[in-house]
């Protein structure tokens, strides 16, 4: 045979055919190696990438958000990836890859040639041709699929040869198949190993057994092929193939080999959407919160783009406590359900949306209700559809000729309908808190149109058909505390349901260490999937929590004691009167309309919640100017409180993250540490960007504060039995029970809790229901039993308020200091009762008891 290969090769040059043929082959040959040659020298000036970029290759990586003690809370992702090390990799993921994919993997350096000869002279049917690294060069660089003509396919062949090459120059052995695992998608949302390991078995990368590790190998070949939950038996066939490798690499005997090939999947899939998981209200704000702190100047990239969280792989390290979070959304599991049931009895025989109080002076109107519900219809999916069907071609053919633009609620045709029945409608709504004179000229010129009647006839069609769609009665998921999952099938009308999920009560709460500022809970809702809105970050009217800042400012600068006395009687600021700049008498009720005449101590005021020693307080202060002052020194910015007097009511909008952020002063000695819930921020690498500055500042005294607190643990006692420790809170509860709040604080844990509807008259109509004391305090409780309980938290409950050493100068013990009532009558208190309240801001609070 060898002597046969040389005749034919070095020819017989005696004979001119044989001659001829020698010629023609080496010119082959030659024009082959040429070929080969130009088209890599070509494809190396082609869109190859470069060094940088096959340094930094684009991985979509996840951020991370961590807890506390460091452990996983959440990733942002676009494809959930996060990258691990090769270190992080279980031995078995290794030597299964190794021995499936490309068993010279050690021995080549990105193009394994023995392994192409053998492919070739099989016909592929051994493989062998493409190696790992030639693999992440297609994952990396050549994305897109195989195109099957023959010229363009050995192309993109040719150009993963130089990938491949370039990558083992540039990485070693270790990192390629660190990044090769950690770049592929395993699908169902598992891109990466990490993500794959996670959700296919609960486990990490190098807590895969053997089995495991050969089935997710398997799944390189192909994952859309081999999905292991819509076919399990051809991913089972395809871990067989995997580990007979395996044990023909060495890596285990034949009796090992049968016991694995028998054993099941084993997949317990369990993907956790960004709805899913521990506080996910926190995580939603956290993101925006991230994202605008990554959008200023000073941390952006080297190259001066912004970072993405959802992208850039990033490490956010909060403050979150996981034991904590999951005790307070378990309180609220245990406390709301209730409160809900009583809310439906409640309102069993009557309407929230057309009941009209013959009591409440601030009710809000029927009309407003009917026109929030009008817009929550136009707000979903179904009207969307309904719009785009029969309304939208008419506002094209309007906006051909005109260039009004229409929103998606309609109110532009609504006004020009109502102007046709009342002229001068929209005339009268031109005005600084109206639409603008341009706007209703555009208005007047639509209606002038020839195609206007066409845009009215449609718009009136939609109506008709959303009354239609909306009151037929249909299958449909709604929300509820009756199951686990917290949803139910039902039979109700797209309008019911509306109307049902609006009569929801909510929750708000946020819990922070005083002592360091950091926030250990957050809870905005009562379910994420249902209801997207966060509490902890909307302004709701605040009640009588604000009071004890106003107590808190008398005593800070007029010394005065918790035992000083008030007789509850109206009192009334009137115009002239300090520097309060009034134009009509301020004259706040109490809730009751009943004034007892009774002496009272400022504790006991504050414990009750009295409007009149409120109203007393802020008189004796001659204008709002110190309140404003110490609340913003307690962290709430002074601009959101209004210059009025019935701030001392509790009338400002304000949220449950600044309330507990001005509670914690009290706890921490009357200095005020903002409240942080995220740390750090890092790259991939984990390089800081960003990093928390604390910003403390002294707000009261600490002979004032610990007044305060004395009196704050005055005014909580009853129903908080089972918190062990020193304790003290106070209640709020705005007009018409539209809000219910609780402020507790302990010496280690601040607790700010808001609970209510939404829509402002989605309340109680009553106070036994409708308090703070009944809404919200039954949640701290519920909460700090649970977190006191927890020997894993460890708080420390011997500990105690801080008492400044030495005499305070202000005196607790009110038994030193009572006086009879003519000695106090003598003071001159004020005995005025005309008016009534006229202030924009009077707050009308009502008045309950804190136990």
């Amino acid at each position: 045979m060898t002597r046969y290969i040389s005749n034919f090769l070095l020819g017989d040059i005696e004979k001119p055919s044989h001659r001829k043929a020698m010629i023609w082959l080496w010119r082959l040959v030659g024009i082959g190696f040429a070929v080969v040659f130009l088209t890599i020298f070509g494809l190396g000036f082609s869109d190859l990438p470069s060094v940088e970029e096959l340094e930094n290759p684009q991985n979509n990586e996840a951020s991370q958000v961590l807890f506390a003690d460091g452990s996983p809370m959440a990733r942002y992702a676009v494809d959930n990836r996060v990258m691990v090390a090769y270190d992080d990799l279980s031995p078995h993921l290794i030597d299964a890859l190794i021995a499936t994919e490309d068993e010279r993997y050690y021995q080549h350096s990105g193009i394994d040639f023995w392994g192409l000869g053998r492919a070739i002279a099989y016909g592929g049917s051994k493989g062998g041709a493409s190696t790992i690294s030639q693999q992440l060069a297609r994952l990396l660089f050549t994305e897109g699929g195989r195109d099957k003509r023959f010229a363009n396919a050995v192309a993109q062949k040719l150009r993963e040869w130089i990938i491949a090459v370039r990558l083992e120059r540039r990485y070693t052995k270790e990192e390629i198949i660190a990044m090769y695992l950690n770049r592929y998608d395993f699908i169902n949302r598992s891109v990466g190993i990490r993500s794959a390991s996670e959700n296919y078995f609960g486990k990490m990368p190098d807590e895969l057994e053997v089995q495991e590790a050969a089935m997710l190998v398997g799944m390189l070949k192909n994952s859309s092929l081999y999905d292991p939950l819509d076919n399990p038996d051809g991913v089972l066939n395809r871990r067989e193939v995997v580990l007979s490798q395996m044990m023909k690499s060495g890596h285990f005997d034949r009796v090992t080999y049968d016991s694995l090939r028998q054993l099941p999947l084993g997949v317990n899939y369990n993907f956790q959407d960004h709805d899913d998981g521990p506080a996910p209200y926190f995580r939603a704000v956290l993101a925006e919160y991230a994202k605008d702190i990554l959008s200023q100047e000073e941390y952006r990239k080297p190259d001066g783009s912004a970072y993405d969280i959802y992208r850039d792989g990033l490490i956010l390290q909060t403050t979150i406590d996981p034991r904590m979070q999951s005790h307070a959304e378990a309180a609220v599991l245990a406390h709301l359900p209730k409160l809900q049931e009583e809310f439906f009895r409640h309102w069993r025989n009557e309407d929230p949306w057309t009941y009209e109080s013959p009591y409440s002076e601030t009710e809000t109107p029927v009309a407003s209700r009917e026109r929030s519900l009008q817009r929550q219809v136009r707000s979903t999916r179904r009207y969307q559809d309904l719009r785009q069907r029969i309304l939208l071609p008419a506002i094209q053919a309007v906006n051909q000729k005109h260039d009004l633009r229409f929103s998606n609620d309609d109110h532009e045709i609504q006004r020009m309908l109502r102007e046709e029945e009342e002229p001068g409608y929209i005339r009268r709504l031109v005005g600084p808190n109206g639409i603008s004179s341009d706007l209703a000229d555009k208005y007047r010129q639509v209606m002038r149109l020839d195609v206007y009647p066409e845009l009215k006839a449609a718009y009136l069609e939609l109506q008709e058909a959303v009354e239609s769609v909306f009151n037929e009665p249909t299958r449909m998921r709604v929300f509820t505390y009756d199951n686990e999952r917290m949803t139910t099938d039902t039979i109700m009308s797209p309008l019911d349901s509306i109307r049902y999920h609006s009569m929801i009560l909510q929750i708000g709460s946020m819990s922070v260490e005083p002592g360091t500022g950091l926030v250990r809970t957050w809870v905005g809702g009562n379910n994420f999937k249902w209801f997207k809105f966060d509490h902890v970050t909307t302004p709701r009217q605040v009640g009588s929590t604000f009071k004890p800042f106003l107590y808190a400012t008398s005593i800070n600068l007029r010394g005065i004691s918790p035992c000083h006395q008030v007789i509850d009687q109206p009192v009334t600021i009137a115009p002239g009167d300090g520097r309060f700049r009034l134009r009509e008498p301020w004259t706040p009720r109490n809730a009751s309309d009943d004034y007892t005449g009774e002496i009272l101590t400022l504790q006991q005021g504050l414990k009750r919640s009295i409007n009149t020693v409120s109203a007393y307080l802020m008189k004796e202060l001659g204008s709002t100017a110190d309140l404003r002052t110490v609340v913003h020194n307690m962290g709430i910015d002074r601009s959101l409180i209004p210059d009025a007097p019935s701030i001392a009511l509790g009338s400002v909008d304000l949220t449950v993250q600044q309330m507990a952020g001005a509670y914690s002063t009290f706890a921490n000695n009357g200095e005020f540490l903002r409240p942080v819930f995220l740390l750090t921020i890092k790259d991939r690498t984990g390089q800081i960007i960003y990093e928390h500055t604390p910003e403390l500042r002294n707000a009261l005294s600490p002979q004032a504060n610990y007044a305060m607190v004395h009196m704050l643990q005055n005014a909580s006692v009853g129903a908080l039995g089972g918190i062990k420790g020193q304790v003290g809170g106070k209640t709020g509860t705005t007009n018409d029970q539209t809000d219910g709040w609780y402020m507790g604080i302990t010496p280690k844990l601040v607790v700010g809790t808001w609970v209510g509807g939404d829509d402002r008259w989605i309340r109680f109509r009553n106070l036994s229901y409708g308090s703070g004391a009944h809404m919200a305090k039954p949640f701290f409780r519920e909460f700090m039993r649970r977190v006191h309980a927890d020997e894993e938290i460890g708080v420390d409950t011997r500990r105690a308020f801080y008492r400044p050493r030495g005499d305070l100068g202000i005196e607790l013990d009110c038994s030193a200091y009572e006086m009879d009532n003519e000695d106090l009558l003598e003071e001159g208190m004020p005995t005025d009762t005309t008016g009534l309240p006229q202030d924009p801001w009077d707050g009308g609070i009502d008045n309950e008891p804190d136990f």
